[in-house]
């Protein structure tokens, strides 16, 4: 998306700028705002959103703001924005209705927060940014349809390793091939990694140690995977996806898969761990013209009939003002839903828990995500992750078993179960998917 560049160029010169509110002043939303205000040509942060107001302020000084105000409701956080000061609050509710915000970046990583934000922002009227891949894999479907019907753009974010990847995929179905792989870079998985077990590495990092654990035990790149199989069409090979230590490059895995198989499933997603060039992505495609293959062969691709397109590094941060920019500017989402989900993300047990036991949130002590045809989690009704924290089970579960609705008390009057039921009606892709309009 180069052209969004000149777009955002010409907003400056025009003194308009793109306008956007974070939520969730985390790790990475201290990254974005750094990016926004001192990087972003054509684009201004205009507000803060964290439950505590200390870690908005923290965001902002870190990237040189030393001047904000501070507002309870949407009537403040307005007047601020058109007197073109930051501003910092503790209510979504207000950045979602405030006038003079285009858009909204939800960061937090939590799902039913962020769906309780999503859903205020698109009755703004406002654009979605997620930087959220657990609350886009299980009620993204919803969330677009609600989003569509307003008028607005829900989009999962450049930079992060599931937008590389759909841009990766948009770029060499572009150029006329098949995506039939579309794979993520891994250094570590271990499901039974915890809190306390990657403590130091966040601590070294400026990380939360529950967040660093969710990468490590699986769960992040099960909801990461998920959402670009829903993205694309795509599903998994097997329950927790083939998942492959790999040492060399992923140039080398043209030869590990059955093509026609892969044709037969319309493609999957799937993960690598170890492999170069990391923490990159890759795309396995096919050419059905001989022609082209020649050519693909003297362009150093190989014979095929599996070709390797790859982007060796993921940005994260630095490229969510894009995402902001696409969707403002030119209402395209980095990636959204298909439709219907194709694949989604399990709960399963990291240890032995008791009958009674209230089950924690993502990257805890109690459980990890795999990624599982939605299909088969429909037909043997599993738990998904996003829905599993607060939980409370009805009977001894062991470790590494796979829970379902029947093993747990839901909590009650939560969104993301009304969402899921509302998500469960919808069985027609979005006209708009580009990979039903190219016939996939």
């Amino acid at each position: 998306m180069i052209i969004v560049d000149r777009a955002l160029q010409q907003r400056a010169a025009a003194g308009n700028p793109v306008r956007v509110a974070l939520v969730g002043a985390g790790f990475m939303g201290r990254g974005f705002v750094n990016q926004v205000v001192n990087s972003v040509q054509g684009m201004e942060l205009a507000a803060i959103c964290n439950r505590t107001e200390a870690n908005a302020e923290r965001a902002y000084r870190e990237a040189g703001v030393e001047n904000w105000r501070v507002a309870d409701d949407a009537a403040g956080v307005s007047a601020a924005v058109a007197e073109g000061i930051p501003v910092i609050t503790s209510s979504y509710q207000a950045v979602c209705a405030a006038e003079g915000i285009d858009a909204i970046v939800e960061a937090t990583g939590a799902v039913e927060y962020g769906a309780h934000v999503v859903l205020a922002a698109i009755e703004g009227g406002k654009h979605v940014v997620l930087l959220n891949a657990e609350v886009d894999g299980t009620v993204g479907t919803v969330l677009r349809q609600r989003a569509e019907a307003a008028g607005v753009v829900v989009s999962g974010c450049d930079g992060d390793q599931p937008g590389v990847q759909v841009n990766l995929y948009r770029f060499v179905r572009g150029i006329g091939l098949t995506p039939l792989v579309c794979g993520n870079i891994k250094g570590l998985q271990d499901p039974y990694r915890n809190p306390t077990t990657q403590e130091g590495f966040a601590r070294q990092w400026g990380q939360d140690p529950h967040m660093v654990t969710s990468f490590a035990d699986g769960t992040k790149i099960s909801f990461e995977q998920a959402i670009v199989a829903n993205a694309t069409g795509m599903t998994v090979e097997r329950r927790g996806m083939r998942g492959a230590d790999h040492a060399g490059h992923v140039d080398e895995l043209t030869t590990a898969f059955d093509v026609e198989a892969l044709r037969e499933l319309g493609g999957v997603v799937d993960y690598v761990v170890g492999s170069k060039p990391g923490p990159g992505v890759y795309v396995l495609a096919t050419h059905d013209d001989p022609k082209q293959r020649h050519y693909l062969n003297l362009y150093k691709l190989g014979p095929g009939p599996l070709y390797s397109f790859y982007t060796p590094y993921h940005l994260c941060h630095f490229e969510v003002p894009m995402t902001v920019a696409r969707a403002v500017l030119f209402g395209d989402a980095a990636l959204q839903p298909a439709g219907p989900p194709t694949v989604e993300v399990i709960t399963t047990a990291k240890r032995d828990l008791a009958a009674g036991h209230t089950l924690d949130g993502l990257g805890g002590y109690d459980t990890y995500g795999v990624a599982e045809r939605a299909d088969v989690t429909a037909d043997e009704r599993l738990l998904p992750m996003g829905v599993a924290e607060g939980c409370v089970l009805l009977r001894d579960v062991a470790k590494d078993e796979v829970l379902t609705y029947a093993d747990v008390r839901l909590p009650e009057g939560r969104l993301v179960d009304r969402l899921r039921e509302e998500q469960a009606k919808i069985t027609e892709p979005f006209p708009s998917a580009p990979w039903v309009a190219a016939g996939a």
